[in-house]
């Protein structure tokens, strides 16, 4: 098969059909990789309204590098994987305090850098400094396996280098940032997961799959992720308008942001209507007489890429002269105080916005 005919294909798909991304048509490394590390894992319609608030709070990398972490990742809130905000910080002070704020300009260079995959790395090379080396997302995979007919599992170590192969040999070295952004850009909007419209393909008289009813085959993964439930019930504990939160620790989701102290159950049976005598939290501050109410009967759900959160909410309120005896049990507890407008700038899971937001 004709792989000069496959790059010259979408070469000239590109220009008609590509999106005006505000990524593109731009040499400057730093708005490239931010761009990229956004939509890791992220739709572009969910992640552009991320890149917009980045760009103007931070609108290059000595600002993001002097941001405080706190600041980030509430920039950050609502769009996940929040080790990419972490990262991004850490790379950024990286660059801007150990390379006198100048990123790389080699794919080899740039992979040392924290949070920067291959992936990363060949987008930044190739759009920023136009090296030829080749990005491999999940567009490029499921366009590479369907016209060249590849069907070694994509999630196994060969697959990756045998797609990896495959795309730096097809390639150009005149406009490696070019053919990149095109056939990721197809993969995206012509070479689509379901259903693709492969009658109107450019590609469709030599694809592989096409001819040979195989689209929805290709491309090949055999592990399946493994998705964990775990059970929590959340206590929202307040007094004279302020309320007791924890900051996450490292080795869990979410690290760094902020939530509700938290009992975790074994059984989801123990969530429905949770009682206070089986909360802790409400047995430790039972002297003071707070008022306990559940707002929930159905468990809140919230799925993440490896685990499956089931949460109850609770309130527990006490009265405006017990604030001084709740912050000393929040202290002693490893918690902390916070008012409404401290809470609502403060970096939350999206699972604790959805219930604030549903409290208002």
């Amino acid at each position: 098969m004709d792989s000069s005919y496959f790059t010259e294909k979408l070469l000239r798909w590109y220009p008609h059909n590509r999106r005006d991304l505000p990524w593109r048509d731009t040499r400057d490394p730093y708005i490239i990789w931010l761009s990229e590390i956004i939509l890791q894992q992220t739709r572009v319609a969910q992640g552009l309204p991320y890149f917009y608030e980045f760009v103007n709070k931070f609108p290059n990398l000595a600002q993001l590098a002097a941001a405080p972490e706190s600041e980030i990742l509430r920039s950050w809130q609502g769009l996940g994987y929040y080790s990419r905000a972490r990262n991004l910080h850490a790379c950024a002070r990286e660059i801007v305090h150990q390379r006198n704020g100048k990123f790389p300009d080699r794919y080899k260079d740039l992979l040392t850098l924290k949070g920067v995959g291959p992936y990363t790395a060949a987008a930044i090379a190739s759009f920023a400094f136009r090296e030829p080396v080749a990005v491999v997302d999940g567009n490029v995979y499921r366009v590479l396996s369907r016209y060249f007919g590849i069907s070694t599992d994509i999630g196994s170590h060969a697959g990756k280098k045998e797609f990896e192969s495959l795309a730096n040999q097809l390639i150009p070295k005149s406009n490696p940032d070019e053919y990149n952004q095109a056939i990721m850009e197809f993969g995206a909007l012509q070479c689509v997961p379901t259903n693709p419209d492969c009658l109107n393909c450019p590609l469709h008289p030599d694809c592989f799959a096409s001819k040979r009813e195989l689209v929805h085959n290709l491309p090949v993964k055999e592990k399946k992720t493994k998705v964990r439930p775990r059970y929590f019930v959340y206590h929202y504990i307040h007094a004279a308008g302020h309320i007791v939160v924890r900051k996450r620790a490292a080795k869990d989701i979410w690290q760094g942001l902020v939530d509700f102290p938290l009992e975790e159950f074994s059984t989801k049976e123990a969530i429905f209507s949770p009682k206070p005598e089986n909360l802790s939290a409400f047995r430790e501050l039972a002297s003071l007489g707070p008022v306990f109410e559940t707002h929930v009967e159905k468990p809140w759900r919230h799925i993440l890429s490896h685990q499956r959160i089931f949460a109850s909410f609770v309130e527990i309120k006490l009265k405006a002269a017990q604030k001084s005896q709740l912050e000393k049990w929040a202290t002693e507890n490893g918690y902390t105080l916070t008012d409404e407008q401290g809470l609502e700038e403060m970096g939350k899971p999206k699972l604790i916005v959805r219930y604030l937001n549903q409290k208002k």
